[in-house]
């Protein structure tokens, strides 16, 4: 079995044995990368989770308006249809 301490202990020998410039540099690209990201998905059109969720659940109550007219509708037409 695999030691999950053990393949810590190698991770942060890894990591210790990088020089200090090595990972300035690491950091700073990652910081610039995260940035460029954040820019490009901000220019998307795209909308939160919570604006989502709440537009799925105007959908669900207009699907089960439509529903109730359609019913009604079809009443109203049978009503007028045996007169």
């Amino acid at each position: 079995m695999i030691n999950a301490k053990k393949i810590e202990e190698i991770a942060k020998q890894v990591t210790d044995s990088i020089p200090p410039g090595l990972k300035n540099l690491a950091s700073d690209f990652e910081d610039k990368t995260k940035t460029v990201l954040q820019r490009k998905l901000s220019q998307l059109d795209v909308v939160t989770r919570e604006e989502f969720d709440v537009q799925t659940q105007v959908l669900i109550k207009t699907r089960e308006k439509l529903s109730a007219l359609e019913a009604k509708i079809a009443e109203l037409e049978t009503k007028l249809g045996g007169e």
